[in-house]
């Protein structure tokens, strides 16, 4: 009976740990989960969260837009941004629901003040609200 159910545990074990056969294309998969940013018609690049709460953190709990420079904003977007990537791709070490989507942020575009602004504000907005610290 013990040798019946070690065979039984071996066999459930190499079929739980059997990889999956279905062909996915990487760099399909790859686009599907990436946040990539476009002007607008006039031009311009804006940030739509969908989480009610951004706004109410944007309009009360964010300092004004006035507190850095754009510069500022644009060197630690470009840190969260690295940091953010990094979680993204290790799914296992840092929730997957949290950073679900990759962030292809150029460093050679200038997306204006206000995108940058809100881009900052979105990592704060996170951290703030799930309690992590993207740093």
């Amino acid at each position: 009976m013990k040798k019946l159910l070690l065979f039984i545990s071996i066999v459930l074990l190499f079929i739980a740990c059997s990889s999956n056969k279905h062909n996915i294309n990487a760099e399909s998969s790859l686009k599907e989960n990436s946040l990539k940013f476009e002007p607008n018609d006039d031009g311009e690049y804006d940030i739509i969260v969908f989480d009610p709460q951004y706004n109410v953190y944007l309009k009360s709990i964010a300092l004004p837009k006035t507190f850095y420079t754009e510069q500022y904003y644009k060197q630690r977007n470009r840190q969260y941004v690295i940091i953010w990537n990094q979680r993204h791709f290790q799914p296992f070490a840092y929730n997957p629901d949290l950073y679900a989507v990759s962030i292809d942020l150029n460093p050679t575009v200038d997306y204006g003040y206000d995108f940058e602004y809100k881009l900052f504000n979105f990592f704060k907005f996170i951290e703030y609200k799930y309690h992590v610290r993207i740093r």
